[in-house]
């Protein structure tokens, strides 16, 4: 073959000469076109994690708690009174980029049906989301299309969006981020398993119809963003949640049946990879006549039925003999189902087209044969120079008043329940803490239970020192649910990064997994399911270092929670943790003074872990009245929260032993600002000592405005004009 006609070649396939050479091993001859395509999506990094594989090992994925670990649609969590928590995030960042409504509604979609794949109810979503500058005309027009599709899909099938986070820089201006989480709940004996095994048992595809909607979509997710990425609209799928409400209670009466197998979503690369993968975990194989796949456009050829990421489609394996049965319960539902094929024992994944063998391949190397590649990283030189920070070249403000609103008004810092008020976040009536806290909280009906849920992440910080960064997301998801009760007990995260080809952006990968592991052995928050989004690039410019961080912990009592909102007129206000002159990678830095620079905010595991303990002990004993998080925009703009939401003022005065912008802006880890009856201070401060946590008497919740030191006056209802964009 001749170079030119070879680049094209690798180029339409996304394979590489080495892995061609592979694929020839595993089948003894050269492929055919159905099966290069077959390859060339499960080869993807979509698909196969073959960038960050030897990387994703070094996450903690055990733990007493944890019933399924990585491998399966969703992690899985043992939370008492025999039942389970599923949970998963994934990431639709091209197609949204493409198509926005489209790719966020199928985006939530696909991580549902992750969700009740394992046999969970999904009861909650939560979303990430990264767009570019605020006031760019595209950003407007991506931002509104994105939470269009977000709650369309999830008000519509009867899913609350109950949190998120929504964070706006030139870095994702040409590849925004939509992540999306979901969370599911079940009985221990409902669990159902992504498994074909059992030799003559049948294959059933159920659900939608098939289009050719979405073909090649997981290799589209496996590039970079260019000029001609707006001609692959037809990678983006199209979705349809009210099949998908039909969808979810369907497939959840298979729970318990004895003859169902496995389940399994129908997601990226379609039946090529949900197939594939039921014959890996059940080490089988599978025979498919495409001739019984349910078709909703004329003429569709093996190809386009293969890779076809058509939406609201499953596969179920179910003892033979009991297909009647499996129709009865989708004929119910109005739903489309067909028998495709059957489990055999040779291990092959053998695809006919009326009787016409299309494709013979082994099943096990489509799912897991793909050549896994071992890279090293190079930190970037670029960071000799962003690193470096002297704070005496940086002016301090002459109007503290004024730079507070300027750092509350800026798009990362405002309210976000323009977005949330477009979510049903009330169905179902399971919601007990609403979003727009450090994070949501959801009862368990039957039980005095209950889950908090929260996403967090941070690319600056990651993006300065990622090894940093990401112990930080780990550390503030933690922290965060710690700050309403609730003990972490699980990660799922979406690693969204640029291209892993270069060793810059695979040190990036690198030093965040290894930040990410560190935090979560140290805090006990196994990573338990999750995904990898790399090549998160457009004119070979790659996003800032991403990964967002899914977290999920557990209230013994939803009585004993606590929200962020100061409630009782002369409360003592207090800080847990220390305030540090650290002002690299801040808000404030980055909304006055234009930089995106120095060294994020040290971090102290060990500490912060006591810092949490102390905050859940004491709203166990019904100590405090508020807890809040001091994170991005620090310690002004927290207590600023906890006035607007409580409305009411307070008075704060701090020894200032470190630059007042440094006091009033920077992000020093492992703080939580408390307010508390006076009469408790005593109880706190044995606590705190208990676990030697500093505690710090800043003042009292006092009259309408807040006041900090000389420095800050202003009333409260001028802040809330601020910060909810009415100013």
């Amino acid at each position: 073959m001749k170079s030119f006609e070879q680049e094209k070649f690798w180029k339409k396939w996304n394979l590489t000469p080495k892995e061609y050479q592979k694929i020839k091993e595993y089948l003894q001859r050269e492929p055919n076109e159905v099966e290069l395509g077959m390859y060339s999506v499960m080869w993807s990094e979509h698909c196969s994690y073959k960038n960050s594989k030897p990387l994703l090992k070094l996450f903690p994925n055990s733990a007493e708690w944890v019933l399924q670990g990585p491998g399966e649609n969703a992690g899985i969590i043992d939370i008492g009174d025999d039942q389970i928590i599923a949970m998963k995030i994934e990431s639709h960042n091209h197609p949204s980029a493409i198509e926005p409504f489209q790719g966020a509604a199928t985006g939530i979609g696909g991580i549902v049906r992750d969700i009740f794949a394992m046999g969970a109810r999904p009861i909650a979503l939560l979303d990430s989301l990264r767009f570019g500058d605020f006031n760019h005309p595209q950003t407007q027009y991506l931002y509104k299309g994105v939470i269009d599709g977000i709650s369309f899909y999830g008000n519509c099938i009867g899913v609350p969006t109950v949190g998120g986070e929504t964070v706006f820089s030139p870095s994702y201006q040409e590849n925004i981020l939509v992540n999306v989480m979901c969370v599911g709940l079940a009985r221990k004996n409902d669990i159902l398993r992504a498994i074909a095994k059992g030799e003559g048992n049948s294959v059933i595809l159920i659900g939608a119809k098939t289009g050719r909607d979405g073909i090649g979509g997981a290799s589209f997710a496996s590039t970079e963003l260019n000029e001609t990425s707006d001609e692959d609209r037809p990678a983006v799928q199209i979705g349809d949640p009210f099949s998908e409400k039909l969808l979810i209670e369907a497939c959840l009466e298979l729970r318990g049946l004895d003859y169902v197998v496995g389940l399994q979503d129908c997601g990226a690369a379609g039946l090529t990879s949900s197939l594939c993968e039921m014959a890996s975990r059940g080490d089988s194989g599978l025979d498919i006549e495409l001739s019984e796949v349910p078709k909703r456009e004329e003429g569709m050829n093996p190809f386009e039925i293969m890779l076809s990421e058509s939406q609201e489609r499953m596969i179920v394996v179910i003892k033979k003999g009991k297909e009647k049965k499996i129709k009865n319960i989708f004929d119910k539902w109005g739903l489309d189902s067909a028998v495709i094929g059957k489990v055999t024992n040779d291990g092959k994944f053998t695809i006919r087209d009326k009787g016409e063998i299309i494709a013979d391949i082994p099943a096990k190397s489509l799912a897991d044969g793909v050549p896994v590649c071992h890279r090293k990283g190079k930190r970037p030189n670029i960071l000799d120079s962003v690193n470096r920070l002297d704070l005496s070249e940086i002016s301090q403000p002459n109007d503290y008043n004024q730079a507070l609103l300027q750092v509350l008004g800026s798009p990362n810092m405002i309210s976000k329940e323009q977005i949330y008020e477009n979510y049903d976040y009330m169905v179902r009536n399971n919601t007990v803490l609403l979003p727009g806290d450090d994070a949501a909280i959801l009862r368990i009906k039957g039980t005095k239970k209950a889950i908090a849920l929260t996403t967090d992440g941070n690319g600056r910080y990651c993006y300065l020192d990622p090894l940093i960064g990401g112990k930080i997301a780990v550390a503030e998801a933690a922290r965060n649910l710690s700050c309403k009760g609730s003990l972490p007990r699980a990660v799922t995260d979406c690693l969204n990064f640029g291209n892993p080809e270069k060793e810059t952006i695979y040190w990036q990968l690198e030093e965040s997994i290894k930040g990410i592991s560190e935090a979560c052995r140290v805090l006990q928050t196994p990573v338990i399911s999750g995904n990898v989004s790399l090549y998160n690039e457009s004119k070979g410019e790659a996003i800032y270092p991403t990964p967002v961080i899914g977290m999920v912990g557990i209230i013994e009592d939803y009585h004993h929670i606590c929200s962020m909102a100061f409630k009782n007129h002369d409360d003592l206000i207090v800080l847990l943790g220390e305030n540090k002159e650290e002002l690299g990678g801040s808000e404030y830095l980055k909304v006055i003074h234009h930089l995106e620079k120095g060294m994020p905010p040290q971090i102290d595991l060990l500490k912060e872990q006591a810092v949490q303990k102390v905050c859940r002990e004491a709203i166990k004993k019904e100590l405090i009245s508020s807890a809040h998080d001091c994170s991005e925009g620090g310690l002004a703009i927290a207590l600023a929260e906890s006035c607007i939401k409580g409305k009411k003022g307070a008075e704060i005065d701090i020894e200032g032993k470190i630059r007042n912008d440094a006091l009033l802006f920077g992000e020093s880890q492992s703080r939580i600002i408390l307010s508390i009856n006076p009469k408790n201070l005593s109880s706190l401060q044995e606590i705190a000592d208990k676990y030697q946590v500093p505690l710090l008497l800043l003042g009292y919740v006092q009259g309408e405005k807040l006041k900090i030191n000389r420095l800050i006056n202003i009333k409260v209802s001028q802040l809330e004009k601020v910060w909810r964009g009415t100013k």
